[in-house]
């Protein structure tokens, strides 16, 4: 994992970003979708040795503002749940010179579960490569041009925007697509926390 890591480190400034800065724009058709339980867990990450430090409530405090401010917009009928496991990172560390530019980058396992079916809607965990937002900033290395804090939120808010990238490939999970949103559901279910299993 840490080899893959650092791998993805050195490839990064050339790879494909994310942009997630659509969140003031309406939200992307996800038919009768609404939010329910919003797990986070970073338990099993890896942290590559060019990192800055970050703790595991970093990490959870992050992706789920992240989930909650992309996918709480929805205001359908029908419950789903999101288990995420941060399984590794890497943060730009400041002081590095220009000509390195190390990247960020994010990885992170995620289960999709609809309540009305009582079932994990895809059947192994889905893998994300995530990487920062290209920018100014980021093009000379972020660790030089921002906090910490700042990193981990850009890539919080581009794995949340990934997710409902992968969602939306897939609409055969969604019913209502196209269809005006239905009237919000009261409650979350009684699917338990525990039961997003992210390991399989």
């Amino acid at each position: 994992m840490l080899r893959k890591l650092a791998a993805f480190v050195l490839l990064a400034s050339l790879a494909a970003c994310v942009d997630s800065s659509d969140l003031s724009d309406a939200p992307a058709d996800l038919g009768n979708f609404r939010l329910g339980h919003n797990i986070v867990v970073a338990s099993k990450m890896r942290q590559a040795g060019l990192s800055r430090e970050t703790s595991e409530e970093e990490w959870v405090a992050a992706l789920t503002d992240a989930v909650a401010e992309r996918f709480g917009r929805y205001e359908g009928d029908r419950l789903y749940h999101l288990g995420i496991s941060v399984e590794g990172f890497s943060i730009a560390p400041a002081g590095i010179p220009i000509v390195v530019s190390p990247k960020s980058v994010l990885i992170v396992r995620v289960t999709l579960w609809d309540d009305q079916l009582g079932r994990k809607l895809n059947k192994s965990a889905k893998q994300f490569t995530v990487f920062e937002s290209l920018s100014g900033e980021t093009l000379v290395g972020s660790g030089l041009t921002q906090t910490k804090e700042q990193q981990v939120q850009n890539l919080s808010r581009n794995a949340a925007k990934l997710i409902q990238n992968w969602m939306l490939q897939n609409p055969e999970w969604f019913p209502g697509l196209g269809e005006a949103p239905a009237i919000p559901a009261d409650k979350a279910g009684t699917l338990r926390p525990e039961d997003l299993n992210v390991d399989s």
